[in-house]
């Protein structure tokens, strides 16, 4: 498997986001559970069918940019391939000297920002450095760890240690990229509607922000249609109880799922409606 990610990294990328697309149609075709759970989460949220539809491919596309993202040839890079929507929040927010939390959902090409963001930004501003956990499948991990740490990423382990070297990265005025919609191990979140169903909410992006005063944005990478490249966008979390440590837990996770939501609207068929975001947290530390 190593060998055939090795091989698929080299082949062009618009061949391999057509690719995805055909694989993504596939799945949506022969997989009756992945199709129930998908159509299950975008009609609750609102959406439909003709809103959702382009994400039935784009999930297939996500997977298959990975090889290329992940083992492309030593010396590509990923800029000529990104165009930047609201640059200058995430640079000034910077320059206030107290760090910045991107808050992203699973939506568009989210493996695009961190490569994005380190090769523009690492050499000036240092790197990104965000929690990572090593992939389960054995042959998977050492693909994964390669793609977190290379110029410009950092990675630190979700545990303990992890978390207080973020608080001291931002601290000293670097960044961060949290992706908050993904369901946290029992005890380290809180339950708050994301449309309107209640969905287990990390609150690390909070307690990190409350600790630190670090500046939240909104942040997500678009998948241009035609492999016609990317755009990255960025807005302010406009939330004062992110920062305002009596806020209950209930009440911040609320906030950022309101984000969450106001982001995917715009782009309904470029989020991930197969992930289980309401299902019960596990139990592991």
């Amino acid at each position: 498997m190593v060998r055939l990610f090795r091989l698929l990294g080299r082949l062009p990328l618009p061949l391999m986001q057509r690719v995805g697309a055909l694989l993504g149609w596939l799945t949506w075709r022969v997989s009756g559970t992945y199709r129930r759970r998908f159509e299950e989460h975008a009609s609750a949220a609102g959406f439909s069918p003709s809103e959702y539809r382009p994400a039935r491919a784009a999930i297939g596309t996500m997977v298959a940019e990975l090889p290329w993202l992940w083992l492309r040839p030593q010396g590509q890079g990923v800029l000529h391939l990104v165009k930047w929507d609201g640059a200058e929040l995430f640079e000034s927010a910077l320059d206030a000297g107290k760090g910045v939390i991107l808050a992203l959902p699973h939506m568009g090409c989210w493996e695009m920002i961190g490569q994005s963001l380190a090769e523009r930004y690492g050499p000036t501003r240092g790197p990104l450095v965000a929690l990572y956990r090593p992939a389960r499948k054995a042959w998977l991990a050492p693909l994964v760890a390669s793609s977190r740490n290379r110029p410009g990423l950092q990675a630190v382990p979700t545990s303990v240690a992890g978390v207080r070297s973020l608080i001291r990265v931002l601290r000293g005025g670097g960044y961060t990229a949290i992706l908050p919609d993904q369901v946290p191990p029992e005890g380290q979140g809180a339950w708050a509607p994301f449309f309107g169903r209640p969905a287990y909410t990390m609150t690390l992006l909070p307690r990190l922000a409350q600790q630190t005063g670090a500046r939240v944005l909104l942040c997500w990478c678009e998948r241009l249609p035609g492999s016609a490249g990317y755009v990255m966008h960025f807005e302010p979390l406009d939330a004062p109880e992110l920062h305002d440590a009596s806020a209950t837990p209930e009440a911040a996770t609320t906030l950022v799922n309101a984000g969450m939501e106001r982001l995917i609207r715009r782009a309904p068929g470029q989020y991930l409606w197969s992930y289980a975001r309401y299902k019960q947290p596990s139990r592991e530390a």
